[in-house]
């Protein structure tokens, strides 16, 4: 279970027990039925926070998806703050169902760290990347430098993140989550190679995003 939805998951189901003890105690129908609802809505957070345990792929130069979910853009686009070049931007959106515990998709230092506020709008949309509420997180190891973002989106409105600039970071390390569906970014640079596809789904910790073609 992940650790930043352990106050949600404590309240949902305490909420639950009180409706069902109610509902056996009381021959009203509307608590049934609250009753029901409340393990219903109970089972959808305990599914949502879960926390698989995943083993990374081998491979030095590997980047590994973030994020579960679904590959909606992969597209070219000047990034200024960072790199202040074109780059190529892979988008995964999370939907409800995706575990949403994000992961690091490559060892380093935390080089770059920014949060911008933001709108609400559909993650699934390419403008999301620009105008939604989100944290960028830039990582350089070495020669290598790759830049991402959480993104949150029309329901999630909460982005969790642990690390800040300075921090030395782990490939597959657990960092941060999103609340109830969103979207994570990735910038590469033109020395990966890109190893997924437009509406291919992938999985945070398991899944290689790219490659690196140059040496640390």
């Amino acid at each position: 279970m992940a650790r930043d939805g352990l106050g949600i998951v404590f309240g949902v189901v305490f909420s639950a027990l009180f409706f069902t003890i109610g509902a056996f105690l009381s021959p009203y129908l509307h608590l049934k039925i609250m009753a029901g609802a409340s393990v219903v809505f109970t089972l959808f957070v305990l599914n949502f926070f879960r926390d698989p345990d995943r083993p990374l792929p081998k491979g030095e130069a590997n980047i590994i998806s973030p994020a579960d979910g679904k590959i909606v853009e992969i597209i070219e686009e000047y990034e200024a703050d960072f790199f202040d070049k074109k780059v190529t931007r892979v988008s995964i959106f999370m939907n409800v169902f995706d575990v949403h515990v994000n992961r690091i998709p490559i060892s380093g230092t935390v080089s770059h760290f920014k949060y911008r506020k933001g709108s609400f709008k559909n993650a699934y949309h390419s403008s999301a990347s620009e105008v939604n509420e989100q944290t960028i997180i830039g990582i350089t190891n070495g020669k290598r430098k790759l830049l991402f973002k959480q993104i949150a989106g029309l329901i999630a409105r909460r982005i969790v993140c642990h690390v800040r600039e300075a921090h030395n970071v782990n490939i597959g390390e657990r960092f941060g989550l999103i609340k109830f569906g969103s979207r994570i970014d990735l910038l590469l640079p033109d020395e990966v190679e890109i190893n997924v596809k437009l509406n291919q789904k992938v999985k945070s910790g398991q899944s290689i995003i790219g490659v690196f073609k140059d040496e640390i």
